[in-house]
């Protein structure tokens, strides 16, 4: 566990401009409202007689066929150069569009690239999506095709009605839908986004877009500057006519490292997209983060959680796109509510040996919870990632929290860290995969352990008052729920209490006959005077011997 002190705000505005520049798109969104899968459809439907799709050029002398392997290769010969940041050619009047305007850019339906029950549509440059990334399309006969850029393509919106770029303007990412329907597959609903540094998001078929996820993360929280490496050149090998998965090979190029990366993206009620990756270091990295996830957290449950946190003059009960951390070890499972409202940002570790999964969870599920009609953070998704064959190794999933009022900027990061230290012409190999979720983690983990629900923190002193009271005693209720905790009220469960400083008192647990879960409560009695930083406070519960619940984890 560690807490920056220094350049905070400088790293925080870096970040925010990415997360603008990633999603501040009509498909991703820096306002709290998210798309509309009525809307989606609208944009992504097209049929297989549409005509004059995106634009393919013949394919070039440059253009080879390339599999994995081979991009593998130029990685890491990439790796070999001095970084060259691409360079800033956008014309001055796309880089001065405002918010507003860009948003007004839209691609034209009609022109969606087919390939089988999936669509592709790219991302107009501009406002602060000033990079181009190199957009080819692998024929299925062994051809390559670039995607090539023409104005006719898009609705440029009023303030550029009329204008026309070159085809050397090209795009800044692109998104991806998918006919979910076997029976109607030309009816496409988008459930990819590739835009800005190494963003992307996904999303069930049910869900909407809420985390994003990056291909890496470079010093986020420090030591040293945060970067923000970017994928410069994606290739969509063409699928089958029928084929439910598409794999897209990509290029990733930033000052510290470069990478290659394989997705086998597979669309559905929960999207997965499995991770193949290769880095090459170009040198030393402080803290490099793999597998990382972005996310929202305004406030919840408790407020904003932490100590002293100002609270939010706000309609809506909760807001956040992720409501907790969930790690998973052999024999146990971990879960950490967020937190937001500290002074300064926070890094927690949690070391997993091995590492079995972790996810930025959104398990409040119900509407009353939220409130918001449009937002719908009810229906976010969760993303759980989950390595293959303990391809992440020895190292901890870590927490970044950044305090925030300001709903449209992402605030917390989650990511696994290696102990390897991380050094020039050492390739780190990874290979996970990335799931969509609802309230719980990935499937493959054994359902045994009941999964925390809810967190709620209140004065003691409404069950056991004193004279005079004591604002400072305060009672804790967890809420476990899950198929396997035990259905006789009157079953001994065992209790295990833990506090970094205080002590927890008279532990009391109850089965909740409305919900078949069980309810902690436990009064936390903190040390004086308070220790810096943050108090850890775990909990679990036992029956015959063994844990029938996953690891309460949170602060105080």
């Amino acid at each position: 566990m560690g807490r920056r002190d220094e350049g905070f705000e400088s790293t925080a505005l870096t970040r925010r401009s990415v997360m603008r520049a990633a999603f501040g798109t009509s498909a991703g969104v820096i306002v709290p409202i998210s798309l509309d899968l009525n809307a989606t459809r609208t944009m992504a439907q097209a049929t297989e007689s549409a005509p004059d799709p995106a634009r393919l050029s013949p394919q070039g002398p440059d253009q080879a066929v390339l599999d994995y392997p081979a991009l593998v290769e130029r990685a890491k010969a990439l790796a070999a150069q001095p970084y060259r940041p691409a360079a800033d050619d956008l014309p001055a009047e796309l880089g001065a569009l405002t918010y507003d305007q860009y948003q007004a850019i839209g691609f034209r339906p009609e022109k969606t690239l087919l390939l089988g029950r999936f669509g592709l549509q790219p991302f107009h440059r501009g406002f602060l999506q000033r990079k181009r990334v190199a957009l080819l399309l692998q024929k299925r006969e062994g051809g390559v095709q670039a995607l090539d850029y023409a104005s006719e393509l898009f609705d440029l919106g009023p303030s550029l009605k009329g204008r026309s770029y070159p085809a050397a303007l090209g795009y800044a990412g692109f998104r991806l839908s998918f006919g979910f329907d076997a029976g109607a597959p030309q009816v496409r609903e988008e459930f990819l986004v590739f835009l800005g540094a190494s963003y992307f998001r996904l999303r069930g078929r049910r869900q909407v877009y809420g985390l994003s996820c990056r291909g890496v993360a470079v010093n986020t929280g420090g030591p040293g500057e945060e970067e923000f490496p970017d994928f410069t050149e994606f290739r969509i090998l063409e699928p089958a006519a029928e084929e439910t998965r598409l794999t897209i090979l990509a290029l990733l190029d930033g000052p510290s490292l470069t990478g290659a990366y394989r997705f086998t993206v597979s669309p559905g009620e929960e999207t997965q997209i499995t991770v193949t990756a290769s880095l090459h270091p170009r040198r030393s990295i402080p803290r490099l983060g793999l597998a990382p996830l972005t996310s929202m957290f305004l406030h919840g449950q408790n407020g904003a959680g932490a100590r002293g946190a100002q609270g939010f003059d706000d309609f809506r009960p909760q807001v956040h796109d992720s409501d907790g951390l969930c790690v998973a070890s052999p024999g146990d499972r971990l879960w950490r509510p967020l937190v937001n409202g500290r002074a300064a940002p926070q890094i927690s570790a949690f070391r997993a040996a091995p590492c079995q999964g972790f996810g930025l969870m959104q398990r409040e599920r119900h509407f009353a919870a939220y409130l918001d009609v449009q937002a719908r953070h009810e229906d976010r998704p969760g993303i759980w990632i989950a390595p293959e064959k303990e391809s992440l190794g020895a190292g901890s999933v870590q927490l970044y929290e950044i305090p925030s009022r300001d709903e449209a900027i992402d605030n917390i990061v989650a990511a696994f860290v290696p102990e390897a230290p991380v050094t020039a012409g050492r390739p780190i190999d990874l290979a996970y995969t990335l799931a969509t979720v609802g309230e719980g983690p990935d499937a493959d983990l054994p359902r045994s352990l009941a999964r925390v629900v809810s967190t709620r923190v209140g004065s003691a002193e409404r069950l056991r008052p004193t004279n005079p009271p004591s604002p400072e005693r305060r009672l804790y209720a967890i809420d476990f729920e899950g198929p396997d905790l035990p259905q006789d009220p009157m079953s001994p469960i065992a209790v295990s209490l833990w506090a970094s400083a205080g002590a927890f008192l008279e532990p009391f647990c109850e089965r909740v006959p409305q919900t078949g879960g069980w309810r902690l409560y436990a009064e936390y009695r903190p040390p004086h005077p308070l220790p810096p930083g943050d108090v850890v406070l775990r909990a679990r519960l036992s029956h015959a011997g063994k844990p029938i619940t996953e690891t309460w984890d949170a602060v105080a």
